[in-house]
């Protein structure tokens, strides 16, 4: 008896050495420590994202030099700068930033050859309008003080296309949008040649625009798509990517000549099996690089020798990891490399293409090791009709591979993917102790447009069945534990959470929404005024609420019109800038459950929008869905928190009886 128990506290031991220590959730969620590299123009100097002052700024640094000795070159403090680029000719960065997440973006502009030991260049709001999101659709070639962009001030719904001076901020109108267009696309000299359009039907249009009127080059429906990609360098060629074509299902690539409008096909996956996914050309040559496709894992097919020598070069070096390069200077001598996998949130290297030499440069988060993370696998698996889902299923390293918590996440959009790649979510959630589920249920892109169609008018339905099929499937496999069944997502996510509970309610044991819309009427009502392009297919692919029939279908797939159907524990985590998502998607959940005296969380960040971008309200956010999960999954939870993330926590945790619906 005495050796048998020897035997078993020995495999115990065993066990117990193989489950990862717990990581700290800052190593995750913190911002990273150097981010979002990029080379200057002429390659003297690299830029990147770091905290200053506790906020995510802007820093620059003699290609050369550590980047112990950068300067900062932005001081922004509301708010972290999620990305930036270079004016073309090097001598300015530029940015954009709204306020509070309510996504009217302003551009900014300053000169990095201002900064010095303890000065801190003075950024210039150069579009400077209230209300106004500002897009960029063009830097020039010609003039490198130009930028093209759209403002929708004079007209909320639609861009007027405008010129930019970026060192004066001077402001010149080229065209008033009065045509319902959508973007505005210029050739390598400069010049507009052509706008896509939203027609009032849903038809989708692009046009060439000459000095002398507009002429229709091609047409798709509401439920196609179709978009220009690049223009070849005799500029009057450009790559088309299109499904459009009743015998046609996957996005393909064509080449179609300005001038007659003639198309014709280039290329499209010589495997039949994903969209088009990217056409990659040379910023100096015009040539194309390669292209690629994304089934489940990345494929790329290369058309320029060099190119490809260099890339198999770099991928020879660094072994079996995915390598992408990027920020590549004007003369494409010197590019930046990161090197990344489903367990590496990657490694940015600088690579010389004149002498073959890659010189490490950072990591984004050094203290995260692959030695504890968690591989993430491609599954399929039917749904309730037969239709094949594919799927990406992370089980947690050292827990096992049977009878395992499970928190399934839905992403957002719906109309996007997911995808082979580092996910700090998943990570997390499998360190936990947590098996994670991410399904590309139908009406998700990249597997062609009948698996994307398949999901109009499936909300709640057999969209939520493919996610519910999949929890089914992984019970049946006795991967996961039919007791402890979690779902979390964002957006689109936070819906198919709520309707998880709603629609399924013995399935789940927890779910957390993350601004989920909860009502789809009040959700098509109250998007944006300059997604007015974008409306008529929203209508298409959901409901119109304008119609009875519409009303009552979305109603039906509607979680808040069966919240009393909800038995398990919701946690309701919103943005109160949230633009896409109003405020009042997650109130009217929290107040049903409220009302009927079901417990519910609600978390809401008064400088947040549709997303959090402010670190210590993520980390909050985590924290409390951590805790939330190992009180009803059961799996491990990092009591401890920085005072500031505690206080945080408590101020963005909202009292239920306190909140009203207006």
């Amino acid at each position: 008896m005495l050796m048998f128990a020897l035997i078993m506290q020995a495999c115990e031991m065993v066990k117990t050495e193989q489950i990862p220590p717990l990581i700290d959730r800052e190593v995750f969620f913190d911002d990273p420590v150097i981010a979002g590299g990029q080379l200057s123009p002429d390659g003297s100097y690299i830029s990147f994202l770091r905290p200053f002052e506790g906020t995510r700024n802007i820093w620059v640094k003699p290609r050369g030099a550590s980047f112990d000795d950068a300067l900062p070159v932005t001081n922004q403090t509301a708010r972290p700068i999620m990305g930036y680029f270079w004016s073309r000719d090097g001598r300015y960065l530029l940015y954009v930033m709204d306020t509070g997440g309510d996504e009217n973006f302003n551009i900014h502009a300053l000169n990095p050859a201002e900064a010095a030991e303890g000065v801190i260049p003075q950024a210039r709001n150069i579009t400077n309008l209230e209300g106004v999101r500002a897009q960029i659709y063009h830097t020039s070639r010609k003039d490198h003080d130009l930028i093209f962009v759209g403002l929708n001030h004079r007209d909320r719904a639609w861009h007027d296309l405008y010129s930019i001076r970026i060192s004066t901020g001077e402001l010149q109108k080229i065209r008033e949008n009065t045509n319902r267009y959508t973007s505005w696309i210029f050739d390598h000299e400069d010049n507009l040649r052509m706008a896509s359009r939203s027609r009032p039907d849903g038809t989708n249009e692009l046009w060439r625009m000459d000095p002398d009127g507009e002429t229709l080059l091609y047409s798709w429906s509401v439920l196609e798509r179709a978009y220009p990609s690049a223009f070849k360098k005799d500029n009057r060629h450009f790559y088309m990517v299109s499904n459009m074509g009743d015998d046609v299902n996957f996005l393909s690539l064509y080449l179609m000549d300005i001038e007659t409008g003639k198309l014709e096909l280039v290329e499209k996956d010589p495997e039949n099996r994903a969209d088009f996914g990217s056409l990659v050309v040379s910023d100096k040559t015009h040539e194309v690089l390669f292209t690629s496709y994304t089934d489940e894992r990345t494929r790329r097919y290369f058309k320029n020798e060099a190119f490809e020598q260099h890339y198999n070069t770099v991928k020879n070096k660094l072994g079996d990891v995915e390598v992408s390069f990027f920020s590549p200077t004007r003369d494409e001598r010197f590019w930046m490399v990161n090197a990344w996998s489903d367990v590496d949130p990657g490694t940015v290297y600088l690579y010389d293409t004149e002498t073959g030499k890659l010189t490490y440069q950072y990591r984004p988060r050094p203290n995260l090791t692959p030695e504890y993370l968690s591989p993430m696998t491609s599954i399929t698996y039917p749904s309730s009709d037969g239709l094949e889902i594919q799927a990406y299923l992370t089980k947690p390293r050292g827990f096992g591979k049977r009878n395992l918590p499970l928190v399934v996440v839905p992403h957002g959009g719906p109309w996007a993917r997911d995808f082979w790649r580092f996910d700090g979510y998943a990570q997390f959630l499998a360190n936990r102790g947590y098996a994670v589920l991410q399904p590309n249920f139908r009406g998700s892109t990249g597997f062609g447009k009948e698996f994307l169609n398949a999901g109009n008018q499936q909300w709640g339905e057999l969209m939520q069945d493919d996610i519910t099929w999949g929890v089914k499937y992984l019970i049946d496999k006795g991967i996961a534990d039919p007791e402890r069944i979690g779902i979390f997502g964002g957006s689109y996510g936070g819906y198919a959470t709520l309707a998880g509970l709603a629609f399924t309610p013995d399935l789940y044991a927890a779910g957390v929404s993350f601004v989920g819309p909860s009502n789809l009427i009040t959700l098509l009502n109250s998007i944006p005024a300059y997604w007015e392009g974008y409306s008529l297919e929203l209508h298409a692919r959901m409901a119109n609420p304008a119609t009875e029939e519409g009303r009552e279908w979305l109603k039906k797939a509607s979680p808040l019109h069966s919240a009393e159907n909800i038995v398990a524990p919701l946690m309701v985590v919103q943005g109160e800038n949230d633009p896409r998502v109003l405020k009042a998607e997650s109130d009217q959940i929290v107040v049903a459950l409220r009302d009927r005296g079901f417990p519910v969380v609600y978390l809401n960040a008064p400088d947040e929008g549709h997303g959090f971008a402010r670190p210590v309200n993520s980390m909050a956010f985590v924290a409390a869905m951590e805790k939330f999960f190992a009180e009803h999954l059961r799996g491990r939870y990092q009591e401890s928190m920085t005072d500031e993330v505690a206080q945080r926590l408590e101020e963005i945790t909202v009292d239920v009886s306190t909140v009203e619906l207006n």
